[in-house]
């Protein structure tokens, strides 16, 4: 489910949910059911964010996702079309390979991964998840590693280098 809609700023972002669970409570006079939504939002140049939501009905749920992920809106550093390094993320029993890829490879992702770097304008990339395939974890794994991710811009200045010198 995709949906494109204006942010205040004037940027374009564009939704997609990557996962939708039912939770039920058993009480007295049977069951109660509740969702939970988990959503990225991204314009598609660098700019991503994941968010969760829990409701008693799958809407209501989504927005509240979406009004999460634009609160954890990241910054992704690229490199032209792809990452600019290989990095493994951890979160739980998740782990997450993502790895540059030349131009015209394409996103070779799964599920969550997938969603959440095509969202971030990663087109060209190669990733792997190991460990769990649990939604929650995956997608987490997936921002520990794109937070970690460094330009050779940001590490040259860290260094007080100048870039051709990192590279």
């Amino acid at each position: 489910m995709n949906k494109n809609y204006n942010d205040p700023n004037g940027v374009e972002l564009e939704e997609r949910v990557i996962h939708i669970g039912r939770v039920s409570k058993t009480v007295k006079g049977g069951r109660n059911f509740r969702f939970s939504a988990l959503v990225v939002v991204g314009d598609r140049n660098g700019n991503v964010g994941v968010g969760s939501g829990k409701a008693h009905e799958v809407p209501d749920a989504i927005r509240k996702g979406v009004e999460s992920a634009k609160h954890n809106m990241m910054t992704v550093p690229l490199q032209g079309t792809t990452l600019p390094h290989e990095y493994i993320g951890n979160f739980g029993a998740a782990k997450v390979l993502l790895k540059p890829a030349v131009q015209g490879t394409g996103v070779i992702a799964g599920g969550a991964v997938r969603s959440i770097l095509e969202l971030a304008g990663v087109q060209d990339v190669t990733a792997k998840c190991l460990g769990t395939n649990n939604p929650n974890n995956v997608v987490n794994a997936t921002v520990v590693a794109l937070k970690a991710m460094r330009s050779p811009e940001q590490i040259a200045k860290k260094r007080d280098k100048a870039v051709s010198d990192i590279l």
